[in-house]
């Protein structure tokens, strides 16, 4: 039997679906029985190995944190060099310093996530302004599905990878989850708001699709 998550909610139906980490989704009604959810799982192997596998593929590997290794911050490459002293990760321009007395998952996030909030608050500000838009609390934090999000009571999370990102796609997201506070779905004129505030939003979005594996494989 393949490894699954079985997710139940009121639905009539039986789904499947292979996530960014190919792994097994299952969405079943709530009173379907193991048994039948698993004999429809065989029913699909060959279909859901083959799309595991083709996500695999896609998969970028596991960081090593070797010095050499390139590293994105606002849309550049930059090398990492090792050090033994110092800060847990410097940068100076044209290059990442990695003190190896500590760990560079570590290290980077917490460098990522140091300069992101420098980054995002200005720019989150100076939209807000601009456009007499208006939210409450921001908070940043890495996430595996969502760049951003704004709750109902216009509340703002962004994820501090996007620093890894050139700064029109900062701005994007800053924009998208700003015009949640005046429109909570993604209606036409929730789009008509976006464009008015960053008429190149399109771009960013594609380069953000295009990339987000690699985003999240610090």
């Amino acid at each position: 039997m393949i490894n699954y998550q079985l997710i139940r909610s009121k639905r009539k139906t039986l789904s499947l679906q292979i996530d960014k980490q190919a792994c097994l989704l299952v969405r079943a009604p709530m009173r379907l029985s193991v048994r039948r959810i698993e004999h429809f799982i065989n029913e699909k192997q060959n279909w859901i190995q083959k799309k595991q596998a083709e996500i695999e593929s896609k998969i970028p590997p596991k960081q090593d944190y070797a010095s050499g290794n390139q590293y994105l911050f606002l849309g550049e490459w930059y090398p990492l060099l090792h050090i033994e002293s110092g800060n847990p990760l410097n940068f100076d321009g044209q290059s990442f310093q990695l003190n190896i007395q500590h760990k560079g998952n570590k290290a980077f996030h917490w460098f990522y996530k140091k300069e992101f909030i420098k980054t995002a608050i200005p720019l989150l500000e100076q939209f807000a302004e601009k456009h007499g838009l208006n939210y409450k609390e921001v908070r940043f934090k890495a996430q595996k599905s969502r760049w951003g999000s704004c709750s109902a009571s216009n509340n703002i999370n962004l994820n501090y990878l996007l620093i890894m990102a050139p700064i029109s796609v900062i701005e994007m997201v800053i924009a998208h989850e700003l015009a949640h506070t005046v429109h909570k779905n993604h209606s036409k004129v929730f789009y008509e708001l976006l464009t008015t505030m960053m008429p190149e939003h399109k771009q960013a979005d594609v380069w953000l699709k295009q990339h987000s594996r690699l985003l999240h494989n610090l």
